[in-house]
């Protein structure tokens, strides 16, 4: 019997790389609020000020989220995060040619959350492949390059990837949540039959 309640190295590993993934969310999103903190400053910008969305990055906020299945959620993630690796890069770039080494801290910290962004997509792509069994897929093309945007633009931009970022980070601590949980529906839509 007690071998019955004994969950499988899959789910054990499963478990384990969520706990993971949760603390690695949580501690990047407050890194982002903090780099949000020093953006808004040392850009000049109000931090009240609406962003629109920015193209190329999917929104946080789901839907139908309930009816996802992990698999669902984990790539909606790692898509977010590829994207979000591409915007920091060219962000990081933007702000080297604008202020060379005028503005180290900004662009230490910067660096650093891109550098969280990247080991997160990792994870998710060693959690994905836990779950199909398979490889996570190519990157693609990633978000389309922006077009030439003036400095202000950029700046506004900027802001919205950082907002956007923080509102994943929270999506995702949820998300790696959801797919903890033991029982059958962690990585399935609830009532779904395995075979549909």
């Amino acid at each position: 019997m007690a071998a019955a309640d004994t969950p499988s190295a899959t789910t054990l590993r499963r478990r384990d790389l969520c706990s993971r993934g949760i603390r690695l969310a949580r501690k990047m999103r407050s890194d982002v609020a903090d780099l949000l903190d020093i953006y808004v400053e040392r850009q000049g910008l109000d931090a009240s000020v609406s962003v629109a969305a920015v193209e190329g990055v999917p929104a946080a906020a789901a839907e139908h989220w309930s009816e996802q299945t992990g698999t669902q959620r984990l790539l909606d993630n790692l898509v977010a995060y590829r994207a979000f690796r591409t915007l920091l890069a060219q962000m990081l770039e933007e702000q080297r040619e604008q202020l060379g080494d005028a503005d180290a801290a900004l662009g230490r910290a910067l660096a650093a959350v891109l550098l969280q962004v990247s080991a997160f997509a990792y994870h998710l792509e060693e959690l994905l492949e836990l779950e199909s069994r398979g490889p996570a897929g190519d990157e693609g093309d990633g978000p389309p390059a922006p077009p030439r945007l003036s400095l202000f633009e950029q700046k506004l931009r900027g802001l919205g990837v950082l907002r956007e970022l923080a509102q994943w980070a929270v999506r995702s601590v949820r998300d790696l949540r959801q797919l903890a949980r033991p029982g059958p529906g962690a990585g399935s839509a609830p009532g779904l039959a395995e075979g549909q």
